[in-house]
């Protein structure tokens, strides 16, 4: 099974989310967003807008090609 690089992102996100010690309701409620749909974002299954994928960023104090590069290995 080929792993997309939705996916990639999505387990770059959980990593960095866990690391920071959030739940993920704790993080979505942290930057506004449904938590659903940030479960969705972690699962690969939401094709983020850059602005979306920002927003994330923020919350878990870090920067959009930080996630990008660990998202390509």
């Amino acid at each position: 099974m080929t792993v997309t690089l939705l996916q990639r992102l999505g387990k770059a996100l959980r990593v960095r989310r866990e690391a920071a010690g959030f739940s993920q309701e704790s993080f979505a409620d942290a930057i506004d967003m449904h938590r659903t749909y940030y479960s969705a974002i972690e699962r690969g299954e939401k094709n983020l807008q850059l602005d979306t994928l920002q927003r994330i960023c923020v919350g878990l104090k870090c920067r959009i090609w930080e996630v990008l590069r660990a998202a390509e290995n």
